[in-house]
């Protein structure tokens, strides 16, 4: 068994705090008809997942296609929804309304006064985030006979739900 070698970031080029999981255009350097269009459409919306110590963040376009994801700590949620709001132009902030959310919301308006927050219900978003973390990854090997009902991730799933509230939002649920 050796070590990998290091290899070369797909976020080479962003900022160093914006480990973010992007599109597979994106990461390959290029640009989808889809990616532009957004440029020229409504702007993005960013959602906000909401917890104790971690959030979901996630930028998503108002046709639904997922534009960055990301599992932040609680304590960097606000230059992290900035920086988003900034980069996408962002018009709408849609914030989950249970665990965290009022300090989330006070961090959130701190950095970014003008900045339209909209609560949203978060029931069942983590149940529907994982179902959604199957879809975009489907099981291997063994993992493939447990029944879905018991199959658990193996990374945070907050930025999915932040997807499903956004989502939600957009009246796009149910995809």
């Amino acid at each position: 068994w050796r070590p990998k070698a290091p290899s070369r970031s797909p976020s080479a080029g962003r900022p160093t705090h914006l480990k973010m999981k992007m599109r597979r255009s994106e990461r390959q350097g290029g640009h989808s008809a889809v990616g532009e269009a957004h440029h020229v459409s409504e702007p993005p919306i960013i959602a906000v997942d909401p917890g104790r110590d971690k959030c979901g963040l996630a930028a998503v376009a108002t046709d639904g296609t997922v534009l960055a994801r990301a599992v932040v700590n609680v304590s960097k949620i606000g230059p992290m929804v900035a920086t988003l709001v900034g980069a996408y132009n962002a018009a709408v902030v849609v914030l989950g309304a249970r665990t965290g959310s009022r300090e989330v919301r006070a961090a959130i308006e701190a950095v970014t006064p003008g900045a339209r927050i909209i609560a949203a219900d978060e029931h069942m978003t983590t149940l529907e985030a994982r179902r959604r973390y199957w879809r975009e990854n489907p099981p291997r090997g063994l993992r493939r006979l447990i029944p879905e009902g018991l199959r658990l991730p193996p990374e945070p799933i907050d930025d999915w739900a932040a997807v499903i509230l956004a989502e939600r939002y957009l009246g796009l649920s149910g995809r």
